[in-house]
């Protein structure tokens, strides 16, 4: 298929040092959940990204010596000669497609706490380590610095064999490099005090690791664009100046990685690049620099502009891993485009392979066989009624309909997209909308498939319509209850009405008066209440059971953010508090510890506690005894979890309706078994 020729700029060849870059789509080293742990598990994702034409497809983070083990993270290693295998895994399966591999090598200094190897994580002096174990780090001496020489080179050379086209020194993000340059460097010997000083250890692992594999391997520098404080921003520039000419090239990013990693609600595309220019005239070398790029006009933009010669990209990659060719091809409305939710980093973040909201596939490629764009069409005329056109309806009937049934989609509202599009409309959850839109740009290409809206059906309906196989996709509702983690028994009076559903505060209602929003949820749904409900001129109130705003976001890089921007509007909050008693105008507040009782005047109060899956439909069809091959519940009326469990669950199920479970059976990857076979 033939693209527009405006982007074939993009898939110019473009020389990095000995090699040679097949596009200018770089997939960047990005953290997987999976390490050494999983070898096949991450060569197959890496491979399906260069099937999918990324023209580079880096590993993530590499550590090179037990004294960086960030247990318990599933990390990669490069220790020993033992861990060539792995690695060689994911080069050839990327080599298979053209697309080069890259390896980033990395020593985490203060961030470790070597939970695993037990080592005393090291430092430029003995401070506390910055993962919050009662722990400090050692000092380096002069041999620990010969030492790093050493064993980036000895890494370096295993990469070769392993067969790496790119290797790595990674000198940002507050790992041990990093933390030789800002000027809490106290050091009284050459690697401390001036500016040439302090960047003197990055400059000659350069230097080294050219030198030993510079031959065949592209040496890159994965830097910051900044320094940590805006004062200090010459010293960072003059420090970048003097590294001019030793990477091939560099791979640029920003201090804050709540910006380089920010999600969609804070962080919009694009964010890095002034200060990414800002280098572009300081250096000779080609540069990579990500932004979360999702459009393909921007991502000319950035290559025709002379910022980047490489769009770099992780979560975009993630998921769309066919993200190239789709543009390559033309086929831009079948690009589906990164909402910024970080639920990919917040499972790595949790120690287990990553997973992606928007590409249900990632992860999955190897374990259980699935292809983000090969789906087998089955050879059936079989009729599939799915109610619910919320994100697992939505999801099912697409695959269903690429697996070649007949497909009827039935909702009972005006609009499609079920929870998705209530929760897009809070503040800055717009892109959020991309899980419904591509789906139902998707659907509407398939003649097999139909949607059928404000279709509400009843098990009578249901039955009349004579299909094989019945999905029920119908949903949960928010408790007015209060059941939820902090309480198991009702404390609430559902039918109070002060006490307001947040499925209405998402459909408009402003209530008056001052208002409580009750987060017993933790993630992103009350706090997303309360900003709402401010911007709309009430008095909110925000109580949670936990200690901080929305913990869970923790994991998805932006808790600090949320909490900071509610108090910036004006919410009070109460931290560690549970109702205990409400009546309109008073709500009594009990400490989760056992401390004193609160009470504060509002006039309505919001619980964002638990849900009940909606499975009316569900039960009644399964007591009706009629004679139907298959009837199922999937998503948020199975079990309600967050919209990715949903479409996880829409494709799970359409990938195993008809099929033999021992085919669909996951495999687990036994990584050990790599130590048996020889070097390649």
């Amino acid at each position: 298929m033939a693209g527009d020729p405006r982007f074939d700029l993009l898939f110019t060849p473009f020389k990095i040092g000995p090699v040679t870059a097949p596009n200018r789509f770089y997939q960047v080293p990005h953290c997987s959940g999976m390490g050494h742990e999983r070898p096949h598990i991450l060569a197959a994702m890496r491979k399906t990204k260069a099937e999918g034409g990324w023209g580079v497809v880096n590993t993530e983070y590499c550590t090179i010596h037990p004294s960086s083990d960030d247990a318990p993270y599933p990390i990669q290693t490069l220790w020993d000669d033992d861990d060539i295998r792995q690695h060689a895994l994911m080069t050839e399966a990327v080599h298979a497609h053209g697309s080069l591999a890259g390896v980033e090598l990395f020593l985490g200094g203060q961030r470790m706490a070597n939970m695993a190897s037990r080592l005393p994580p090291m430092g430029l002096e003995s401070l506390p380590v910055l993962t919050g174990d009662p722990l400090q780090t050692r000092a380096l001496d002069r041999q620990d610095i010969a030492d790093i020489r050493r064993w980036h080179v000895e890494a370096a050379k295993r990469a070769v064999t392993a067969g790496f086209d790119i290797v790595y020194v990674y000198a940002c993000h507050h790992y041990l490099l990093h933390s030789f340059l800002n000027k809490e460097n106290r050091r009284a010997d050459e690697y401390g005090g001036s500016v040439l000083n302090r960047v003197r250890i990055v400059r000659e692992l350069l230097a080294a690791v050219k030198d030993a594999v510079g031959h065949k391997c592209a040496t890159a520098l994965r830097w910051s664009s900044n320094s940590e404080r805006a004062e200090d921003q010459d010293d960072w520039l003059e420090m970048t100046k003097s590294l001019d000419g030793l990477p091939d090239i560099w791979d640029l990013t920003v201090n804050d990685y709540s910006i380089e990693m920010g999600p969609s609600r804070f962080i919009k595309e694009g964010a890095l690049e002034a200060q990414v220019q800002s280098i572009r005239q300081l250096v000779t070398g080609p540069i990579v620099t990500v932004g979360r790029y999702t459009s393909p006009e921007s991502m000319l933009r950035l290559i025709k502009s002379g910022t980047a010669d490489f769009i770099g990209a992780a979560r975009p990659s993630i998921a769309d891993p066919f993200l190239p060719n789709k543009i390559r091809q033309g086929r831009f409305d079948d690009i589906r485009e990164c909402i910024g939710c970080n639920i990919c980093y917040a499972h790595n973040s949790r120690g287990v392979p990553i997973r992606c909201t928007q590409n249900p596939t990632m992860g999955e490629e190897w374990r259980n066989n699935w292809h983000p764009e090969i789906v087998t069409r089955d050879a059936t005329t079989e009729r599939v009624l799915i109610i619910g056109a919320g994100p697992a309806g939505l999801e099912a009937a697409r695959l269903l309909g690429a697996r070649g049934y007949d497909v009827a989609l039935a909702e009972k509202s005006r609009e499609p997209g079920g929870r998705v599009t209530l929760e897009s409309k809070l503040p800055g959850l717009a892109e959020w909308a991309r899980v419904r839109d591509w789906r139902l740009g998707q659907i509407a290409k398939m003649p097999n498939v139909e949607l059928f809206l404000e279709s509400e059906m009843g098990a009578a309906d249901v039955r009349a319509f004579d299909a094989a196989h019945i999905v029920c996709a119908t949903g949960s509702a928010w408790r007015k209850d209060g059941i939820g983690r902090s309480a198991l028994i009702s404390m609430l009076d559902p039918a109070d009405p002060a006490i307001i559903a947040p499925e209405d505060i998402m459909r408009g209602h402003v209530p008056k008066g001052p208002v409580a929003i009750y987060d017993d949820d933790g993630y992103y749904l009350a706090a997303g209440l309360a900003d709402r409900l401010r911007a709309s001129g009430c008095e909110v109130h925000f109580v949670t059971s936990a200690g901080v705003v929305a913990p869970w976001m923790s994991y998805t890089g932006d808790q600090a953010a949320t909490h900071a921007h509610l108090l910036a509007q004006g919410i009070t909050c109460h931290f560690n508090k549970s109702p205990t008693g409400f009546a309109p105008g008073r709500l009594e507040l009990g400490c989760v510890y056992g401390g004193s009782a609160t009470v504060i005047d509002i006039a309505n109060l919001v619980p964002v506690t638990s849900r009940q899956p909606n499975t009316a439909l569900f039960e009644a069809l399964q007591a009706d005894g009629r004679t139907m091959q298959s009837i199922a519940r999937i998503g948020d009326a199975e079990a309600p979890g967050i919209i990715a469990h949903a479409v996880y669950a829409g494709h799970r199920f359409a990938r195993n309706l008809g099929r033999d479970p021992r085919a669909a059976a996951t495999l687990r990857d036994r990584g050990a078994g790599l130590l048996l076979t020889s070097v390649m």
